[in-house]
């Protein structure tokens, strides 16, 4: 008999201590939700907090997985004919959900705000009517079995709340089955096929068991020939459901142009997927610096390299995140991307991997669009902010020189790249002074690792090219005081990022350590501002005129006489701002990419607000 998950000890000297405002669970407890994912390969208990301003992170409050297979308790194990669920089963969930139950109430979820859902294995079960039964009696709960239509949508809802904007081809991998469809997310709005989402019994679990049916009592030949079968069936079922979601036509050209689709890829058997690609980022010389599965992506040639992946899955003694269970499910896995590469027109240019599932989807589907156009990095950040964070805000802007009309292409090194959103410029506003209380030894270090094991590793949401941007920018806007053994984790963080947007990160954190240095404590009297920041490009700049530049003008109130000498005290810290311009300061392994940095400071009259 299995052991459910212990659930936290009721009395651990925590209950009466005062709530820590901001922190999930800590709030108003009528916008906790617990959520019971009862998946075909586990069931997966959450309890989350939508109170706003976070509502748009969805941010756990507690959860944990009961290493229960429905699907497999499914079949005998010595015939391998599908059997009902046994009655002991049955008995170990519904312990499970009585002790979530204990959880709920110890931490405030309303009975009205559990939801129990199931997917494919419940839905297919031979006694489905007798689980849900025994369930419902038990508990006093509703047991919500998703059709296989509502399993795609809720799915692709969980993959929408993973981003902050995404275009492309949506893809589930559960235990007992796959949904595909395609989506489109902007400005809070979520666009997706009419036909909903399409669901093909080839979940890891199911191709599996599928794959070792097709070779049981056969010979090699025999057994090839099924597989073969079986490839031509799953291909064209899924040409057939390509075809019959209409793909948007500006969406198919993008794939033509760009050499395929963005593959957003969600479910226990693709995250397992995407946990070995992340394994073959960090081993033999490769030093990825995020091990967050949730905005990882792999390139087309990393995706489809299925004996490379399933010869780590076979001989590796161990693998981060992934389980014996989703190792032997691997080689189905690869079958089933194989077959992907070669069914979906034009290719998959890209897969982008997300942590979403029916726990996000559920969740997010109770969110209204103005809360889901809000930035996930912008919310999570907003907590740390201080009382002048639009002003601080305002300022950074400014050192960024407004674009040049006409084609960017034709003007050089002299743009902003569009791929730097002012979510990220908002985001380094709310967290600059965060470390500030730090040392020197310590500060910088903390602002790197922040984004991916410190205080912002958990937010739900950002993809990692995000996250490598604000860790670099924090971290430059202490100066970079860190130890040598932090240097190969920044240089990884780097290769996230365009040489471009990495150089403008240390740029923007420089900027930012002189507007800390003017408000320390990040309040602008907004009746006298101390400074103003404005930013022009540059063309031949530098001693010999062949660089293209930024001059950053930083404006300060003119006064006949001024005891503070802010002027002055601007000056003493140009050649900061400027060494970011210097050439041994680019970015690249050659110094490749950087632009020629120029600092004036002016007194004028009339200081612009």
């Amino acid at each position: 008999m299995r052991v459910p998950p212990e659930c936290p000890p009721r009395d651990d000297g925590l209950a009466h201590r005062p709530a820590i405002p901001g922190l999930p669970g800590q709030g108003d407890k009528k916008y906790l939700r617990g959520i019971v994912d009862m998946g075909s390969n586990g069931i997966r208990f959450s309890v989350s907090d939508l109170s706003p301003p976070l509502t748009r992170i969805l941010p756990t409050v507690y959860v944990y997985r009961y290493d229960l297979s429905l699907y497999n308790e499914q079949f005998d194990p010595v015939t391998g004919r599908k059997i009902p669920i046994p009655r002991g089963v049955i008995a170990d969930v519904v312990a499970a959900l009585l002790r979530f139950k204990i959880i709920c109430k110890d931490l405030g979820v309303h009975d009205d705000r559990i939801r129990i859902l199931a997917t494919e294995a419940t839905r297919t079960a031979i006694n489905s009517e007798e689980l849900r039964k025994t369930i419902e009696d038990s508990t006093g709960i509703k047991m919500e079995v998703l059709a296989k239509e509502d399993e795609g949508r809720i799915g692709a809802l969980g993959i929408a709340s993973s981003f902050s904007d995404m275009a492309g081809l949506v893809m589930d991998l559960g235990g007992g089955s796959t949904q595909i469809t395609w989506m489109s997310t902007h400005n809070g709005t979520i666009t997706t096929s009419p036909k909903g989402a399409f669901s093909f019994p080839y979940g890891a679990a199911a191709l599996t068991r599928r794959l070792a049916d097709l070779e049981m009592g056969k010979s090699p030949e025999e057994a090839e020939k099924a597989r073969n079968k079986l490839r031509k069936e799953i291909r064209d079922n899924f040409l057939d459901a390509y075809h019959k979601l209409e793909v948007p036509d500006d969406m198919r050209a993008r794939a033509e142009a760009e050499g395929g689709f963005p593959l957003y890829l969600s479910g226990g058997g693709f995250r397992g997927w995407g946990y070995l690609l992340l394994y073959l980022n960090q081993k033999h010389g490769h030093h990825y610096p995020i091990s967050i599965i949730n905005g990882f992506r792999a390139p087309r040639s990393e995706f489809e390299d299925t004996k490379r992946l399933e010869e780590i899955a076979r001989t590796s003694r161990k693998i981060f995140r992934v389980s014996d269970r989703r190792r032997g499910q691997v080689p189905a896995v690869a079958f089933l991307v194989n077959v992907l590469s070669g069914a979906i027109p034009h290719g998959i240019k890209e897969a982008r991997f997300c942590q979403g599932g029916v726990r996000e989807g559920i969740l997010f589907q109770e969110l209204n669009p103005a809360t889901r156009l809000l930035d996930p990095l912008q919310v999570a950040t907003s907590l740390f902010s201080r009382e002048s964070v639009h002003a601080i805000s305002k300022l950074l802007l400014n050192s960024i020189p407004p674009a040049l009309p006409g084609d960017p292409s034709k003007h050089g090194r002299r743009h902003f790249p569009a791929t730097i959103s002012h979510h990220v410029i908002h985001a380094l506003a709310n967290t600059m002074y965060v470390h500030q209380v730090m040392s020197k030894e310590s500060a910088s270090t903390a602002a790197l690792y922040s984004t991916s094991t410190g205080l912002l590793s958990s937010v739900h949401g950002i993809s990692h090219v995000d996250r490598a941007m604000l860790a670099l920018v924090l971290e430059a806007r202490y100066q970079g005081e860190m130890p040598p053994r932090e240097e190969d984790f920044k240089a990884s963080l780097r290769e996230i990022l365009t040489y471009q947007e990495a150089w403008w990160m240390e740029y923007l954190g420089k900027v930012a350590m002189l507007v800390n240095r003017l408000y320390p404590s990040g309040t602008v009297d907004a009746r006298a501002p101390r400074i103003g920041l404005r930013a022009e490009w540059v063309e031949h700049a530098g001693k010999k005129g062949d660089m293209d530049g930024v001059k950053l003008i930083v404006i300060v109130e003119k006064k006949d006489n001024d005891p503070m000498k802010l002027a002055e005290a601007i000056r003493d810290n140009v050649g900061i701002m400027e060494k970011v311009g210097k050439r041994k300061r680019w970015i690249g392994p050659n110094k490749e990419w950087g632009l020629h940095v120029d600092v004036q400071v002016v007194e004028e009259e009339i200081l612009e607000k």
